[in-house]
């Protein structure tokens, strides 16, 4: 299979689903003959014209405003959000409209539209340009959220997202879009949305991660498996909303001990909820705290590279905590 990276398979999965579904359309800034800041759609709007890859105002409210009616018409919008950071001021279209629909209608009306954004810190972006948005979305009930780790479940994964009857909010670790590579094959297939995945197999404690921080986790726990005989267990949650309980929880109990790794500020972060789980279900499996390794509680990412560093999780700092918590 060849080797891509973690955008060209976001940018493969857009291509093959604008082919296959005429219904199909991507809307966001930039995202027309420019390709997007990231060049996630570069080459989309030459092949499938104006009226299917649609620049957008700079207007994140209209973007997912007309995405959430061009679903209840019958269409499949992407819409792209430039970056994370700038999804606020589409919160009310998305919360009060688009994760409520199939609710208020008795299930007669479903939004199936896909909101796409780059998220996370690492490339000096920023208080603007770097925040983590996923624990404020996947709170809310009609919502569900993905966050890819491989190129492979990138592709796999918004197909499924795109193909999904109900709104679905895809976000990318921005750091990794060129740095993640991995093998994809090149026939149709699909990575169902829900199912966490077991991405290391080990007996001593879980590490639970998704996204930029998952790459990290793997690293450091080889790390710790060669230089120490630390044999850890990785999860990659991969589906945020809804969680896959039954995966966090058998890997718990298989190892009696936790490290849940996330780039957003540590209070009420989506690791807050595994931790809560695991303490409410698995109580008599624990062989340790439940343990979180997370950016500190400020208000954003620092511009300055030394305070950058200092706020992101990284492999040195899981490797730490993977070695504080087994000696436990």
């Amino acid at each position: 299979m060849p080797e891509i990276t973690l955008i060209e398979a976001v940018l493969q999965a857009m291509d093959e689903e604008l082919a296959r579904d005429e219904r199909v359309f991507i809307t966001g800034e930039d995202v027309g003959p420019r390709g997007g800041v990231f060049r996630a759609t570069m080459g989309l709007h030459d092949k499938y014209g104006g009226d299917r890859v649609i620049d957008s105002p700079l207007s994140e409210l209209s973007i997912v405003g007309i995405g959430v009616g061009a679903a209840l018409a019958g269409m499949r919008p992407i819409c792209e959000i430039q970056f994370a950071d700038f999804i606020h001021p589409a919160f009310n279209q998305i919360v009060n409209e688009a994760a409520r629909m199939y609710y208020r209608s008795d299930g007669a009306w479903t939004v199936p539209m896909t909101i796409r954004a780059p998220y996370g810190g690492g490339i000096s972006g920023a208080l603007y340009h770097s925040q983590s948005v996923e624990a404020l979305f996947a709170h809310v009930p009609g919502l569900k959220v993905v966050i890819p780790s491989t190129p492979y479940d990138a592709k796999g994964l918004l197909k499924s997202a795109i193909r999904d009857p109900n709104p679905v909010l895809f976000f990318e670790a921005k750091k990794g879009y060129r740095l993640i590579k991995g093998e994809v094959p090149e026939g149709e297939y699909t990575v169902p949305i829900g199912p966490a995945k077991v991405s290391r197999a080990g007996s001593d404690l879980t590490v639970y991660a998704y996204g930029m921080m998952h790459h990290y986790v793997l690293e450091a726990a080889e790390i710790v498996s060669r230089e120490d005989g630390v044999e850890c267990e990785v999860v990659d949650i991969r589906t945020l909303a809804p969680l896959d309980t039954e995966t966090v929880l058998a890997s718990f109990k298989k190892t009696g001990k936790a490290l849940i790794v996330y780039e957003d500020n540590r209070f009420l972060g989506y690791g807050a909820e595994i931790a809560a789980l695991l303490s409410d279900e698995a109580f008599e499996y624990m062989d340790g705290p439940i343990r979180r390794l997370t950016g500190p509680d400020v208000p954003g990412v620092p511009f300055s590279h030394p305070m950058q560093d200092f706020f992101m999780p990284n492999t040195s700092k899981i490797v730490d905590a993977i070695r504080e918590l087994a000696g436990y």
